[in-house]
């Protein structure tokens, strides 16, 4: 029986999607525009990298092609001639521009509901929500409380925070409610609960997650995130490709967010992991453990969160550049009837305004020994994606999507 695997670089867009401008992001182009910004030495960084964006890997596997058929633009350094896979481009049904959104629809359960979201006031949060959480939670009050950035928010308020106990509640332009404690002078597992407080009071607002962001350090300077943060997760409304795998009792390995994206469902193995070379190797891991059947999906937060969110375009573009270069680890484990794809569930062009997402069409790049290569178009729904994975392993049809085999 084959195997499918699902590496998904967060935020890697390619612009093109249809209703950008709904979103403020018409334009938007997150590879594109790094691709650009390297071409014109502006993606330079002393000790980190220099020159134009070398992704040969994943341009073989048709990303500059698939870019061109998103835009109509071939980005500098990229080639629009594949040398191997299905190349094409995911387009978005769901509404919003959000993590979980773009992760069910890849699953194959596009959101059927608008998600809620906090205004961009100060205070940002319902004081009732507020209110109910610290009775709850027992606390003397909240840092915070307003739409923010997590590292700059963190240098902000984390001495105060580590002084009175306070936590320090934030949201973006997201469905979030998220919550910064330092792991040793608050605890972790005391953020966990606090975490659990927040999300029931949450849930019937559709937020869609609420994310414990723990930290260490004892200055601005010294302050950083860990690898421990939790996401709390509205679950999806129907089975996802997830939970239709594991039901008919294959492996499913959810490696980095993933387990907490799809809120546990339909997840055998859960992989922890920090940085893209740590989520890399716990990938190649699960595909030494995967038994025939097996579906490994990992989450390549950094793009992200590290990245993308900071508007670093240098930071993205040697990430890019890291992925791309230990991309023929995965390749070279692949066994003849497996399959590869990589995708992303959203953009985050690090040269647009602003620090969300932007709304953009997607890569799917399919890659398998078994699989001649070809043009797959630009798809109607990421559930497209689930469904081929679901054919790929002998799984029955979906409600949503259609494959691309």
């Amino acid at each position: 029986m084959p195997r499918a695997i699902v590496c998904l670089l967060d935020s890697v867009g390619i612009g093109g999607a249809p209703d950008a401008a709904a979103y403020g992001d018409e334009g938007a182009n997150t590879v594109g525009h790094i691709a650009e910004w390297a071409a014109a030495g502006k993606a330079d960084r002393d000790g980190l990298r220099s020159g134009p964006l070398i992704v040969p890997n994943m341009d073989a596997m048709g990303l500059g092609a698939a870019i061109k058929l998103s835009t109509g633009i071939l980005p500098p350094n990229l080639s629009d001639a594949p040398k191997g896979g299905r190349f094409g481009v995911g387009r978005e049904v769901s509404k919003g521009k959000d993590t979980p959104s773009g992760h069910w629809e890849i699953a194959g359960v596009p959101v059927p509901f608008e998600w809620g979201y906090f205004p961009q006031t100060e205070p940002a949060f319902p004081p009732e929500l507020i209110a109910e959480f610290l009775k709850r939670t027992g606390l003397p009050g909240i840092l915070g409380d307003k739409h923010a950035s997590g590292t700059t928010i963190i240098a902000e308020l984390g001495e105060e925070h580590i002084r009175t106990g306070m936590p320090i509640c934030y949201t973006s332009i997201d469905s979030v409610f998220q919550i910064a404690a330092h792991e040793t002078h608050f605890g972790l597992d005391r953020l966990y609960e606090i975490c659990k407080v927040a999300f029931e009071l949450t849930e019937p607002l559709k937020i869609g997650r609420v994310i414990a962001r723990p930290f260490i350090g004892e200055t601005p300077e010294t302050f950083k995130r860990t690898g421990n943060r939790r996401d709390f997760a509205i679950s999806p409304p129907e089975p996802t490709l997830l939970d239709r795998n594991a039901e008919a009792g294959n492996q499913v390995f959810a490696i980095g967010k993933i387990s907490d994206i799809y809120a546990g469902s339909g997840v055998t193995h859960k992989l922890k992991g920090t940085g893209i070379p740590q989520l890399f190797d716990r990938t190649l891991e699960a595909m030494e453990m995967a038994a025939d059947g097996a579906f490994i999906m990992t989450n390549f937060v950094d793009f992200d969160s590290e990245y993308g969110h900071r508007r670093d375009v240098p930071g993205y573009a040697a990430a890019l550049e890291l992925f791309d270069a230990r991309l023929p680890e995965i390749i070279a484990k692949l066994r003849h009837d497996d399959l590869l794809i990589l995708t992303a569930d959203h953009g985050n062009d690090p040269t647009w305004p602003g620090t969300d997402h932007t709304r953009e069409q997607v890569p799917i790049l399919a890659f398998s020994p078994a699989l001649p290569p070809a043009e797959i178009g630009i798809r109607p729904t990421f559930a497209d994606i689930g469904e081929t994975i679901a054919a790929w392993l002998g799984l029955a049809p979906g409600r949503h999507g259609k494959s691309f085999l």
